[in-house]
């Protein structure tokens, strides 16, 4: 685990998301790629990309959405 951000519950989690990016971002100079589900799919993978440099992949999943799955 590299860095916890809580906040409040009326905040989506894609833009909590940038909170924790904040917080991490010159701390962890050989990160280069993230991996995220669908929650954090649209403009926060350019987010991502512009502000930290950073890729951030969203993980689809495959086949009935219904059913667990493993996700890298």
């Amino acid at each position: 685990m590299l860095a916890v951000v809580v906040h409040a519950g009326n905040i989506q989690d894609r833009d909590g998301a940038k909170l924790l990016f904040e917080k991490i971002k010159g701390k962890c100079p050989r990160l280069k790629l993230i991996w995220a589900d669908g929650g954090y799919a649209g403009q926060l993978v350019n987010w991502v990309k512009t502000f930290c440099g950073w890729l951030l992949e969203i993980v689809k999943r495959k086949g009935n959405p219904h059913e667990f799955q493993v996700l890298p």
